[in-house]
Parts: structure tokens; C-alpha cells; sequence
């Protein structure tokens, strides 16, 4: 049942005949989904350890970030697999497997930031008059972190939906019935001698979604970084 792209069937069929421009569609809503849930799950548990680490220092700063270290030094695969093993495969179960470790880099990002700012005269002003750590942190430290936050987040999604691509192309991930564009491109490898377009339709969506999130983040860090801007006005 394996037919090229045609006027009736844009991307061709599959083996069992199902039309592929509508398996891809579908697969993108599965991809962006989970690249979306999983982006904002590391931005929201690395912005709130990355930013009380930070600010607390010290004997906690030290055991959190040994913690990080810790659990970086363990492989991504096999922290997935266990995780799919004990859970199955599904939607939940790759989120949470994608989230577990990809926050890591987001608290770095916004300890370093928070640092640099805990010390200013505003902060301990705030602290003088009895502001608690989470007020000081949610009302005055994190806002100023907005910037970098938001570009980590776009860099995220498509880590996310390309750590999905691969999972299910691995065949660890979604399975089918359902449709994910990793999926669609693990079906498609098995007729890439025969039918190529069955992998390759897939694999350049991926490709310029990734590429597309990659040129937003950019345009965002122009925009938002203080740094580039400061040089900007300097040139």
C-alpha cells in the first residue's frame, strides 16, 4: 500500500495505506505537545532551584549544585529507559523522562544570574525590612532573570521535541497507534531503500522546526540581553 506523494495523498501513504500528509499533522500536535509540557517543567523547576540556590548560598548552594553535578554525570539514555521501563511508554512517561535531568542546565543559568544580583542595594534593603526568601525571589531576583529564562525556554522546546524524536525512533517512546514525528521517521526507516520520502518528510520537519525555535531564541537574546545591547550602544 506504500504510494508516493500524489495529488490525493501530498506525503505518499505508509504500508497500511494511511494517508501520511495526516499522520503528520497529527504527530506534530503529539511533538509540540511534549516539547512545550517538557520546556516549561525545566523552566519552572530550574528557575525555582537554580534561583533559592543562589540566593541562600552557602552549605545550600554547595549540596545543590553537588546534587546537579551528580545527577548530570549519570547518562540521559539510561535514566530514560529505566523511567519507560517502570512507567511504559506514553506521553506522560516521556515528559517526565525528558524533564527529569533537562532542568539542570536552566538552574546554572539562573543561579549564576541570581548571584550576580542577590547583593544589590534593593535586595538587601528588601531583606532589611523582613522579606522572605521566596517574596525576595518571586518578587524582585526572578523578574530581573526574565531574559535569560525566556531564551533557555525557547532553546528547551526543541531540545525537548528532538529528545522525543529520538526516543521514539529508538523505539522507547510513543508507540502506535499514535503518531509523534519520531515515530513517523522510526516507520519510515524500515522502506528507506524503496520509499525514502517516508523518512524523509519527517526528519525536515524536525529539522526546521528546530531550526525556526533556534532563530527565535536568537532573535530573543538580541532583544533581551543587556550585555549585547550595552555593546550595541557603545558601536
Amino acid at each position: 500500500m506504500n504510494k508516493w506523494p500524489n495529488s490525493e495523498h501530498w506525503f505518499g501513504t505508509d504500508e497500511l495505506g494511511r494517508d501520511l500528509w495526516q499522520r503528520t499533522w497529527v504527530g506534530a500536535r503529539v511533538s509540540i505537545f511534549i516539547g512545550i509540557i517538557s520546556g516549561l517543567i525545566q523552566t519552572i523547576v530550574g528557575a525555582f532551584v537554580g534561583g533559592m540556590s543562589g540566593l541562600l548560598g552557602g552549605k545550600v548552594d554547595n549540596i545543590i549544585m553537588r546534587c546537579l553535578d551528580i545527577i548530570s554525570a549519570i547518562p540521559y539514555t539510561i535514566i530514560t529507559i529505566l523511567i519507560m521501563v517502570v512507567m511504559g511508554s506514553g506521553i506522560i512517561s516521556l515528559i517526565i523522562a525528558i524533564s527529569i535531568t533537562s532542568w539542570i542546565d536552566m538552574a546554572r543559568l539562573v543561579r549564576g544570574q541570581i548571584i550576580q544580583l542577590k547583593n544589590l542595594e534593593y535586595i538587601m534593603s528588601a531583606k532589611l525590612m523582613g522579606a522572605s526568601n521566596l517574596w525576595i525571589l518571586f518578587k524582585h531576583l526572578l523578574p530581573n532573570c526574565i531574559w535569560i529564562i525566556i531564551i533557555q525556554l525557547t532553546i528547551s522546546i526543541p531540545e525537548a521535541i528532538f529528545s522525543e524524536a529520538y526516543l521514539s525512533f529508538l523505539g522507547i517512546g510513543i508507540k502506535p497507534p499514535m503518531a509523534s514525528w519520531g515515530l513517523l521517521a522510526n516507520l519510515g526507516i524500515k522502506h528507506i531503500r524503496t520509499h525514502p520520502y517516508q523518512l524523509v518528510i519527517p526528519g525536515i520537519l524536525i529539522s526546521v522546526f528546530i531550526l525556526a525555535m533556534n532563530i527565535l531564541g536568537d532573535g530573543f537574546r538580541d532583544a533581551f540581553d543587556p550585555t549585547l545591547n550595552t555593546v550595541k550602544d557603545r558601536k
